[in-house]
């Protein structure tokens, strides 16, 4: 059975304990290519956006739409990528936590508390609840997956053009049969992270 949205109360939970409080979410991990991105989100609880939820959720249309709002009724937003080369150098892991860390310190207000999808940030200085799957339960996280999701895949869209072959307007970077087929074919562009498996294998 599909869960329900996040409707709120948990975030108003928050909110009334700890003041603003920040949403942050990545895009791109699993990918074989392009950056990782990382969005932050203090959303206003008095101009509520209607129908947050997990971007993985949402069609891409309705992601669209939710983060133009987003982006108008938020107090504030961020958003921060780490490139294939990056990735490689940190790791994907310490890449995406460096990431989170850049995009909360980049709002242009302080939160209270910072909520993340199940990602801890030492050295932060704001206190940080790390939830797994908080995308699917707190508004202020699923407003930033979707922001981060938006971000991300128009930037594909752009590298795909720079990049033709991959299929990166449609998949992504992410490794589908006609991207693993093509880096077979062509081997490992600039945008690839050599650091994974399949790249390191076929490239």
């Amino acid at each position: 059975m599909r869960a329900a949205p996040p409707d709120g109360a948990l975030d108003d939970r928050l909110i009334r304990r700890h003041g603003l409080i920040a949403g942050v979410d990545e895009v791109g991990r699993g990918a074989l290519a392009g950056p990782v991105t990382v969005a932050a989100v203090i959303l206003d609880p008095r101009r509520p956006i209607a129908g947050l939820d997990d971007s993985k959720r949402l069609s891409p249309g309705r992601r669209e739409r939710l983060a133009e709002e987003i982006r108008s009724r938020a107090v504030c937003w961020s958003v921060v990528h780490r490139s294939a080369a990056e990735i490689d150098r940190l790791n994907i892991l310490e890449a995406t936590r460096s990431a989170m860390t850049e995009a909360v310190r980049a709002l242009a207000r302080t939160p209270g508390l910072v909520v993340s999808d199940a990602m801890a940030l030492p050295g932060l200085g704001t206190p940080v609840l790390a939830e797994t799957h908080a995308d699917a339960r707190y508004q202020c996280v699923a407003a930033a997956s979707i922001l981060a999701k938006v971000v991300r895949d128009r930037r594909m869209v752009t590298l795909a053009r720079r990049h033709p072959g991959y299929g990166w307007e449609s998949n992504k970077g992410y490794p589908s049969a006609a991207h693993l087929a093509a880096l077979a074919q062509f081997g490992a562009s600039m945008q690839h992270r050599r650091s994974f498996g399949p790249v390191r294998v076929l490239a």
